[in-house]
């Protein structure tokens, strides 16, 4: 048990000190600085902030998100993200309530916890610490992964090598406990993040199907028990969380048909694409490829050295465990490659008529974080045979590691220093609480996610807003935004009426000069029902005192 315990202390550290190099300057700069050079990346610092927030002050209007006002349950218009916002919470109130800071912890903590996750897996599975490092750095900082900085819940992978390592132990000993630790896993997971909830949860049913075959346990009602046991407690964890998503598919249609996963779907290029310095130069041979899926050269390499040993595995009953292991991972890794390809590979498409979950999904590319997984697992097997052959084994493996960290780097993190808080948000602060629109209202498809910009602003005051930006766009926003966007003038003042904010902010500095001009005018036309509160270039703040006149 000390020896267990030890390696676990040992383990966490170097998770830790990887993690800070993998991420340099992440550790230096994660209070004041973020992917804010997105709209995505402003979302997901705004919804781990909420989260955060929100679970402390008001967890029953969790998801009455503070944008789209009037609308409610507007968390749910993309990735609720609540297992990122529980793991900020310590850090958005130690810091006083800054969301770079809470953010960007989750980002930190969610590659240790890959690390961690998928060490504790292939070391399970090959009893060799050199194998589960090689795949824990090729698997957490995987190009995948690394290219999708700005999206909190693609970061959130931590969840699939655990609830693979509950099930092998499941598998090993059938136990109430043990089938009890897979569903709390799977629930984690879920809630981290849905697509990878719904991978877990199908590598795990296939995992127990294939088991149950391979080693006879399939004729035992323990069995089928414990995995039902697993399966109600996951979805007694999820199901509050996922009811909100159901209402609105059922009050607004919010579907993805198989034709929007065409656009989402891997292809060859896919797969030899890579953000990683190592490799990033055979992009411009590549465009257009889609998603960043190669794997990385050490773990592609020591993967199929892995695949490659199942023509080698002695059948005796020493290697049983080893031979079912090895076919697991190479069958998840054929399907998962497959299954990226989308619906015209044929796979995805079956999927999707067969599983309704598939319904909410538009990205089957995302499939391929699973084959880095099983390349990783098979890799782990190889590299346990390859260092077995040498002299100084624990050097092997050392040189393994820092071979699969440069391979995969992209070091520095690249980062957009945070912009201050504009004088005009803290004066909001001191004023009666009341919902907020901010302009310029942008009404073009492709600017909707620069309403993203006031989401992030308004975690210094929490007010809900007019503007807003998600996956899901309310039929009434969309019908609004051309009209609001000349505010303000009659059209748009009958439109705010009805929504009744009691506050407007203009940022100057996000118009055109000419546009600055004019609405400059517009404001002293309409100043005595705008009552100005703080004029400090480039954001005013106004009270809306009264309504014009309906005509």
């Amino acid at each position: 048990m000390r020896s267990r315990a030890g390696e676990a202390v040992l383990v966490v550290a170097a998770a830790l000190l990887i993690t800070a190099v993998m991420t340099w300057p992440l550790v230096v700069r994660g209070g004041s600085a973020g992917r804010i050079d997105s709209g995505d990346g402003q979302f997901s610092i705004w919804n781990v902030a909420w989260v955060a927030r929100t679970l402390v002050v008001d967890p029953r209007g969790l998801y009455n998100a503070n944008i789209f006002y009037p609308h409610r349950g507007t968390l749910a218009y993309s990735e609720a993200n609540i297992g990122a916002g529980a793991l900020a919470v310590p850090f958005y109130w130690a810091s006083g309530g800054n969301p770079y800071f809470a953010h960007n912890a989750v980002v930190f903590l969610a590659f240790v916890l890959a690390l961690t996750g998928t060490y504790s897996l292939v070391r399970h599975l090959t009893g060799h610490r050199g194998g589960a490092a090689v795949a824990a750095v090729s698997y957490a900082f995987c190009p995948y992964v690394l290219s999708h900085i700005p999206h909190i819940q693609l970061l959130m992978t931590a969840g699939i090598p655990y609830s693979l390592l509950a099930l092998h132990r499941y598998v090993e000993m059938q136990t109430a406990g043990r089938a009890s630790v897979l569903g709390l896993a799977l629930a984690a997971q879920a809630l981290s993040c849905g697509y990878y909830g719904i991978f877990a949860g199908l590598l795990v049913g296939y995992g127990m199907v294939f088991y149950g075959v391979s080693r006879g346990l399939w004729r035992r009602w323990r069995f089928w028990a414990g995995a039902a046991l697993a399966a109600a407690l996951s979805i007694a964890i999820v199901l509050p969380f996922f009811w909100p998503y159901i209402e609105l598919q059922q009050g607004e249609g919010f579907v993805r048909s198989l034709d929007d996963s065409r656009r989402w779907s891997a292809g060859w290029r896919s797969y030899v694409a890579s953000g990683a310095r190592a490799h990033r130069w055979v992009l411009q041979y590549l465009d257009p490829w889609g998603e960043v899926l190669f794997p990385g050269v050490v773990v592609t390499v020591t993967g199929l050295l892995g695949l490659a040993g199942l023509a080698g595995v002695r059948r005796f009953r020493a290697e049983a465990a080893r031979r079912d292991h090895l076919w697991f991972y190479a069958s998840v890794a054929v399907v998962a490659l497959w299954s990226s390809l989308g619906p015209d590979a044929g796979l995805y498409a079956w999927l999707y008529r067969i599983v309704p979950v598939f319904s909410w999904l538009r990205a089957p590319s995302r499939l391929g974080l699973v084959v880095v997984l099983a390349l990783g697992v098979l890799g782990g097997f190889a590299v346990q045979t390859l260092v077995a052959r040498c002299r100084r084994a624990a050097l092997a493996s050392a040189a393994l590691v820092a071979l699969a960290m440069a391979d995969v780097s992209v070091v520095p993190l690249f980062m957009v220093e945070a912009r201050p808080v504009a004088p005009a948000y803290e004066s909001l602060r001191k004023w009666p609480y009341g919902p907020v629109a901010e302009f310029p209202f942008f009404y073009l498809r492709m600017d909707f996610s620069r309403h993203s910009e006031y989401m992030l602003y308004s975690t210094a005051h929490w007010r809900p807003l007019i503007n807003g930006y998600s996956d899901h766009i309310p039929p009434e926003f969309r019908a609004m935004v051309v009209p609001l966007s000349s505010f303000p003038n009659p059209e748009s003042f009958a439109i705010l009426r009805q929504l009744r904010p009691q506050y407007v902010i203009f940022h100057l500095n996000l118009y055109d000069r000419r546009a600055v001009v004019e609405l400059k005018a517009r404001i002293e036309q309409y100043r005595e029902y705008l009552r100005p509160i703080r004029l400090e270039d480039p954001v005013w703040l106004f009270q809306i005192a009264a309504w014009p006149p309906e005509r």
